[in-house]
């Protein structure tokens, strides 16, 4: 079992700045692709980002390209996602998750993404 954490959400106005921060616990010695996905209220939730397990490779929805990075430190076991020029769209609870492939994670295959952390709210003001 993996535990996953999230921590760094909270509100900004449009055009603001936000890290969240994901610490992994548990079974971590296994190399796990890392990723997060987001759900807005009355929507679906959808994938933001992903990373491989050795952080060579990044994936990104189209519409945070540019704006938004993921980054992990696998001596903290933490991933990151540095998000900014937000937008009253991006407005979400943001999950953080893993699994061993990446595949799951960053083509928003949801139900076969093995791990999930709880969420932590982003709210994106105008």
């Amino acid at each position: 079992q993996v535990q996953l954490v999230e921590s760094g959400g909270g509100s900004v106005q449009a055009g603001g700045s936000l890290r969240l921060s994901c610490a992994a616990s548990g079974r971590t010695n296994t190399d796990y692709a890392m990723g997060w996905f987001r759900q807005a209220p009355g929507k679906e939730r959808e994938w933001v980002a992903a990373i491989t397990s050795n952080g060579r490779s990044t994936y990104y929805r189209e519409s945070v390209k540019g704006r938004f990075t993921i980054s992990r430190d696998s001596t903290k076991n933490t991933v990151y996602l540095q998000m900014a020029s937000l937008k009253p769209e991006d407005t979400a609870d943001y999950y953080c998750v893993a699994d061993p492939q990446v595949g799951p994670i960053a083509t928003g295959n949801s139900q076969r993404v093995d791990y999930w952390g709880k969420g932590t709210p982003v709210t994106v003001s105008s």
